[in-house]
């Protein structure tokens, strides 16, 4: 309901491309693509194209805009010199066009303050660049001693290939509500452990980068959702950035707390236990698998991502296009970013995000006035009573507790089946 049709709809096309077409057809070719009963989270099966073709897509998106972003700032930076006393007339008609055109209304107007506080206290460039290299150096002088494997040009490169995935991510996120964390960090994996090798720690430098790649792009997702929570509710951008640095920095104290009072009370990680950390064995099985190089990857699966990364690109090409010329086509081009979520998440949420839209469009219709004001109080609503059972949920998991009942569908053939099982032939 908070997401707007375009993306929700991409979405849904992104999940009929990848679970209606090309994931059936990709498994038509087992045996001859790749080999026969693997794993499904084996990357040298189905799992290394999902997340392989995932993230071509979301790549090739991420860094159209990245360059986009970049050009237009020197555009910027052009106009300034060139029109000094201009300049902010030109931002604010730029970043806002409806506001110039119609501040008669209300709306208009908030939108307006909004914008002008937000550019009022924007963070320095030289901040937030001194505090990156700040963190980089900790990084090249702590690490290496925690992980001796792990080479200071190891960190090096982590570094300089962490803000082009967070600002994809960042982007992501802000398009569509999911961070995709956790598929750079497999990305990280399999380019770094097959950078070092098996011989030289190839898996634990594997694992390090996608420690450090998913914390930095799982941060700039969220500092950008919490920016968008400032704009909305007219708070200072620095001050949300000041509290992202504060629960980022107890995150830094509480977290290996936490893990060591769960090490020292269970068996974390061992098999059948509470904590048995299943994700665990298939970040090591990457790792193992990318120490001997991409040339274990499925058969076409460097081609097909080759041809999802221009389709990304050329997508984004025909929408700028389009809208530059005013065609009314471009407001149903779909976002590559959209569609590319469902390729590796699954395609069961997008029906769901698409009866939101449907529901925010009827809403919209009868009541144009006060849709726009209650449809994100409502969604908030939702997704906060999801949030909350999620506490009791876990309460109930930790002592073993069962649901008292389920449910199931089953087929004519299966029902009368066990209809005859519990009642005896009709």
């Amino acid at each position: 309901m908070i997401c707007s049709h375009l993306v929700n709809f991409s979405l849904l096309l992104g999940a009929i491309i990848s679970w209606g077409f090309l994931w059936p057809y990709i498994r038509t070719k087992e045996g001859q693509w790749y080999p026969v009963g693997l794993d499904s989270s084996n990357v040298q099966g189905m799992f290394g194209y999902k997340i392989f073709i995932s993230i071509a897509v979301i790549l090739g998106d991420g860094i159209y805009h990245l360059i986009e972003v970049f050009l237009r700032s020197l555009h910027d930076l052009h106009a300034k010199r060139n029109q000094r006393g201009f300049m902010t007339n030109f931002e604010t008609s730029r970043t806002t066009p409806d506001i110039v055109n119609n501040n008669s209304t209300t709306t208009s107007n908030e939108e307006g303050l909004r914008t002008n506080l937000f550019l009022q206290e924007q963070i320095p460039t030289t901040f937030a660049v001194g505090g990156y290299l700040l963190c980089f150096t900790i990084s090249i002088f702590g690490l290496p001693n925690i992980f001796p494997q792990l080479m200071p040009h190891h960190i090096l490169a982590a570094y300089l290939m962490a803000p082009l995935l967070g600002f994809c991510n960042a982007y992501g996120c802000g398009v569509t509500n999911w961070s995709l964390a956790s598929t750079y960090g497999k990305f990280a994996i399999m380019i770094f452990a097959g950078w070092v090798g098996a011989k030289s720690g190839g898996v634990m430098v594997g694992l390090v980068a996608c420690g450090i790649v998913m914390t930095i792009s799982n941060s700039a997702a969220d500092l950008i959702q919490d920016i968008k929570t400032g704009y909305l509710t007219l708070s200072s951008p620095r001050s949300m950035f000041v509290s992202q640095a504060i629960g980022t920095a107890m995150g830094c104290i509480l977290a290996p707390v936490i893990f060591w009072f769960i090490n020292k009370s269970t068996q974390l990680g061992k098999e059948g236990s509470l904590y048995s950390a299943p994700y665990a064995k298939v970040y090591r099985a990457m790792a193992l698998l990318s120490t001997e190089g991409l040339s274990k990857l499925p058969k076409n699966c460097i081609s097909l991502c080759v041809v999802f990364f221009l389709g990304a690109i050329v997508i984004n090409v025909m929408r700028e296009g389009a809208k530059r010329k005013k065609w009314w086509v471009y407001k149903y081009i779909p976002s590559p970013i959209g569609m590319a979520i469902p390729f590796y998440l699954g395609g069961f949420f997008t029906i769901s995000m698409c009866i939101g839209s449907l529901i925010t469009y009827k809403w919209n219709k009868a009541d144009p006035h006060g849709a726009p004001m209650f449809v994100p109080v409502v969604a908030s609503g939702m997704m906060c009573g999801e949030a909350i059972w999620l506490i009791p949920e876990a309460l109930l998991s930790l002592y073993h507790h069962e649901p008292p009942m389920c449910l199931r569908f089953l087929t004519m053939e299966a029902n009368d089946k066990l209809n005859n099982l519990l009642y005896g032939p009709q």
